[in-house]
Order: C-alpha cells, then structure tokens, then sequence
C-alpha cells in the first residue's frame, strides 16, 4: 500500500525535516498545522496546512486545529469501498500517516512555579485524538509517536514500498502506550494525592534479564520515567546484562551506600548487607567492608559513593565480585577491571530514598512512602552516657540495621560492620548471629537494632560480648527490663525512637 497522504504535528521536532524530507522525496504530501508547518517551511519543503484541508481557520488561540471531520474522516476511513466512496462523497481524502508527539505536560508541571493555568494549556487535545485514531486503524494507518522510529520507517518504505504488519502493530501498541502514559501523568497530577484513589503506573521495558530469581523464571526490568538518577537506570559500563537477582541486591547496596556522607563502600549478598565500612577514601572503606566480613563478600556486589580510583580498583581485582556500583569510575580503574570481564560496573549517582516504594503481593501492589526517617535525636535510657565519639559507629550500626531483613542486629566498631544478624524470626537470634560473627571485635563496639527489645536477653547477650553501647527504638512494655539489665552489665542505652523494620 503505497504512502501519499502523511499528517505531521509534533512538539519535539528532533530529525523531523531529514524524516520528511525523506517522505517528500517518496512523493508523500504532507500536511501539518501551526509551528510544525512553520519548521518544515523554513526547512524548504511544501506543506499544506490544516485549514487548507478542513476549511476552518484555527480557532481559541490553536486550541482546536485537527479536531475536524475532515481530519479524523481521513485517519479512520478503512480501505474499503463502502468507506471510500462515503470520503470521496463527503470530499475527504484518506491520510495515511499520522506523526504526532504530545506537549510535554510532565516536564511542565515539574517546573517550579507552574500554576493550574500553565498546567491545564500543556495538556494536548488532538494530538492523542488523531495518535488514538490511527492506532485503531493501524492496518491502514502508521502512528508514528517517537522521532527514533522516524529512520525505520523510512527504511523500509524505501525497500518495500510500505511497512510490514507486525511492524505496524507495534506501532500502534507503542502509540497507545504513548497516549496512556501521558493520560496517566495528567490524572496523577490533577488529583494531588499521596495515595489517590487509583494509581496509574506506566512503566518502560529496559530490557529482557536472562531469567527471574532462578532459570525457570523470565523475567524483565521496567523503568519508572523521571527518575533516571535511579538504579534501574544505572549505565552499565562493562560486563554482561544483570540479571534479576543482580538488580535486587544492588538496590539494596546502592539505597544504604547513598545514605553515607563521607566515603563509605556497602558489600551486599542476597538483598542483605554483609559488610559496611567508612574511611577517608573508598580504597579504606572497602577494604573495611571487606574485613567485616571477609567469607560473605565472595561473589557479592559492592556499592561506592564516590568515584572508584585505581587503589580501589587494585582491591577490588583481588576478590570474586558481581557488580560493582558506584557515581563514576577513574579511566585507570576502568582500565585495571577491564581485566575482569565477567565483572559488571555501573555508573550511577547517589540517591538517598525518597518518594514511593512499591511492593507485589497476589493481586496488587503494596504502596508505602520511602523510608527517610535519619537520626537527628535521641534519648538516654539509662543511668549511662554513651562512650565518647560514638556517633560515626553508632550511625553505621543504625544505618545497617536498616537496610537488613527484620529482626535486625548489627554490630559496629572502627567504622565497620563486624556483625550481621538478619531475617531471623526472633531478636535473640539475630543478636546471637550477630555477636558470633563478631567474636573477639565485639568488645568496645556499638549494636544497633531494627526494632524494640523487649527482652534482656538480648541485652544480657551484649553484656557477655562486651558492648559498650546500644542504640534501638524504644517503646516495648519491658523497655524498664532492658534498660535495668543494660544499667547492671554498664552498657549506655540510647532511644533513637524510630523503627526500621524492613521485610
């Protein structure tokens, strides 16, 4: 089916003279409205505008161009007789192609200061319409809605004369996907709510993984649009493609590293933290998170905050690792793991969390707001002051706890995590694993804990390891039995009064 009439309207005009340049030479007639014709004019090709075609002039400032008959008579006409003759009746000429893109109501309304008014003109009328129409009829029609299919197109009416169906069909998919998205975006925006009475996600494939948690699963990545400064949009610089327990674990390394001020590197094995460490430099504080738990790293993945430099790179080349996360990589260390070729490197910046967090359960989804909650004060529970220059291992401690699976304990000491003890369904548990890991380290150090204690057991258990400070939540009833057995066994007790459970 031979291509003679296409209708070009867009507002990002990125390759839209070569494209109908292109269409022109091909013998296309193109027919436009507004700036578009304007841009294609100046470009020095022949346009016949919209009014030409309808007869009506623009009308309410352009607020009404193609919504006309005439327009969308052309664009949803079958190619069948019946049909035919009804347009040729009515004096109106089949179009086509459609090449519409939409104003960009998101990047709006995420301006600052943008008022409803401002809003409500950036929300496109007829574009979606005629996109819609030609979706509907796209066995007849091509929707065009991105400038990245502009030279795919091209290519193939230049050889064929006009595009495959399965081609057309995807087409149509990507316009109404297109037209959802953006339909969503508005609704969203207009209701102003936390958690609105229906949530419209849109979400873009960024790629097939090579199966889910185990080989009998597919699975795939989608990413949230807007937030490229996030994981799921990290640059990936070497290495095979990550799979879905690889992006699983470096969204937990990556969230925890991110909340770390100064250098600090965050080892991640199953979703959990295994060894954190704090240091001048990333070199200092890997080798610290490497040390706190030399046996779990092995074939982990490690996140920075800071730009991995060739001291950093020369540790990381002694280990077995997956991926390795971090704001930037130095062309020496590039060039040092470049070496490594099953190793993965991501670029990504740091972002603490913020927003929504989103969670699968049988037949929906859990929403919850991120997890910001920072420690900013506290309160002595016991007769005991905590030891002094606490501050950078007791937040660390914290931090961990955090991010590992309740019940969480963890114990730090000389900027590093020494023991883990997560996931376990009693806090005693998690205590005993945590100061085992720990041994001898424990003495002096600080344990944190994801929730209250309701027990002295767990205190009793840090007496015997030697702990000189416990930082927890505060708030069980047998909160005057654990601050009465910290007070017996000289352990300070601080009540950070903030739970972090994490499941």
């Amino acid at each position: 089916m031979a291509i003679k009439t296409a209708l070009i309207s867009v507002y990002d005009k990125e390759g839209l003279a070569d494209f109908a340049r292109a269409l022109a030479a091909m013998g296309v007639e193109i027919i436009s409205t507004g700036g578009t014709a304007r841009c294609l004019e100046q470009a020095g090709l022949a346009v016949t505008r919209v009014h030409e075609v309808t007869g009506s002039p623009e009308m309410l400032g352009g607020r009404v161009k193609t919504l006309h008959p005439k327009i969308h008579g052309g664009i949803l006409a079958r190619r069948v007789e019946s049909q035919l003759q009804e347009l040729k009746q009515l004096g109106i000429a089949p179009i086509d192609m459609v090449v519409v893109n939409l104003y960009p109501f998101e990047k709006t309304v995420a301006a600052p200061g943008c008022t409803l008014d401002t809003a409500l003109e950036n929300i496109d009328i007829g574009g979606p319409c005629m996109l819609r129409a030609a979706a509907k009829n796209f066995p007849v029609v091509i929707p065009l809605c991105s400038p990245q299919d502009y030279q795919p197109v091209i290519d193939h009416l230049r050889q064929q004369g006009d595009l495959p169906q399965e081609l057309r069909r995807k087409l149509a998919v990507k316009a109404f996907a297109h037209t959802a998205a953006y339909d969503a975006a508005i609704a969203g925006w207009l209701q102003g709510e936390e958690f609105p009475k229906r949530l419209a996600l849109v979400l873009e494939r960024g790629g097939q993984l090579r199966y889910g948690e185990n080989p009998h699963q597919q699975a795939a990545l989608y990413r949230l649009p807007g937030q490229e400064d996030s994981l799921a949009w990290a640059q990936p610089l070497q290495g095979k493609g990550l799979s879905y327990n690889n992006y699983n674990d470096a969204d937990a390394a990556f969230a925890l590293v991110s909340e770390f001020d100064g250098p600090a590197a965050v080892a991640v094995k199953h979703a959990v933290p295994c060894g954190v460490g704090l240091g001048g430099a990333p070199a200092q504080a890997f080798a610290r998170a490497r040390q706190g738990d030399p046996v779990s790293i092995f074939g982990g993945i490690i996140a920075f905050n800071r730009a991995v430099d060739a001291e950093t790179a020369s540790l990381l080349k002694e280990i077995f690792l997956e991926v390795v996360i971090a704001p930037g990589f130095t062309a020496e260390a590039r060039e040092m793991l470049a070496a490594k070729k099953n190793l993965r490197l991501l670029e990504c910046p740091n972002q603490r969390p913020q927003g929504r967090v989103l969670r699968s359960v049988s037949g929906g989804i859990l929403v919850q707001q991120a997890d910001d909650a920072t420690l900013t004060g506290w309160q002595v529970a016991g007769s005991l002051q905590p030891p002094q220059g606490w501050e950078e291992d007791g937040r660390l401690a914290w931090l961990t706890a955090k991010y590992a699976k309740s019940n969480a304990i963890v114990v730090a000491k000389n900027g590093m995590t020494v023991g883990i003890g997560s996931g376990c369904t009693s806090r005693i548990d998690a205590a005993n694993i945590a100061l085992a890991a720990a041994g001898d380290r424990a003495r002096g150090g600080i344990m944190a804990s994801d929730g209250f204690i309701p027990f002295p057991d767990v205190v009793e258990a840090a007496a015997r390891a030697g702990i000189s400070l416990i930082l927890q939540p505060g708030g069980s009833r047998g909160d005057a039995e654990a601050i009465a057995a910290a007070d017996a066994a000289g352990i300070a007790m601080l009540f950070t009064g903030i739970r972090h459970f994490r499941h």
